[in-house]
């Protein structure tokens, strides 16, 4: 019985089982490269306290997993189809627009060459409207392209910038994540 990954995630409720099955399966067969250590600032360094330090086995990969599942919570409710978030007076393009269950907007793919190639070679284009397109109808996409970006850097997403998430961050749904992604 699984409880933590579960949990409310501030005012946005629980998680929808669909959401975390998807991250489960995602995380099962994600390349290991988005999860090795790196020599950015990246997500790991941002919660290494809340969630840390990493053990082996799948330790990284369910952690990343639950810092999936509480950003999706803070951006959309964990809505694949959400648009653009009209209170950010930056969303006035469609480079700047946001998309998908993560919020990311065309111009992330800034923050690196494997971004761009990533986009290009699952949405067909980096056109920022085909960009919003992709976020929002191909999950795997979505997916591994949050987790990416998340390890090129934590300036992106506000709630990971303003460590707004880690309050949220829970190491039993960690426990969890792990003990899923072995079965």
């Amino acid at each position: 019985m699984t409880n933590a990954i579960f949990s409310t995630v501030l005012n946005r409720g629980a998680a929808p089982r669909q959401f975390i099955d998807a991250l489960i399966e995602w995380g099962k067969t994600a390349q290991e490269e988005i999860f090795t250590p790196n020599p950015y600032h990246d997500i790991y360094g941002s919660v290494v306290e809340r969630l840390g330090p990493w053990r082996a086995g799948n330790h990284r990969r369910a952690v990343m997993l639950e810092v999936m599942r509480v950003l999706a919570g803070f951006e959309s409710s964990w809505d694949w189809d959400a648009g653009v978030d009209t209170s950010n007076p930056k969303s006035q393009t469609p480079l700047t627009a946001e998309a998908g269950a993560w919020q990311v907007s065309a111009d992330s793919m800034n923050f690196g060459s494997e971004l761009r190639d990533l986009v290009k070679s699952r949405a067909g284009s980096l056109d920022p409207l085909a960009f919003q397109r992709a976020m929002k109808e191909d999950h795997i996409l979505a997916m591994e392209y949050i987790a990416r970006l998340l390890r090129r850097t934590t300036q992106h997403n506000g709630p990971v910038k303003r460590h707004e998430i880690d309050n949220w961050l829970l190491p039993e749904a960690v426990i969890e994540f792990q003990n899923l992604l072995e079965t």
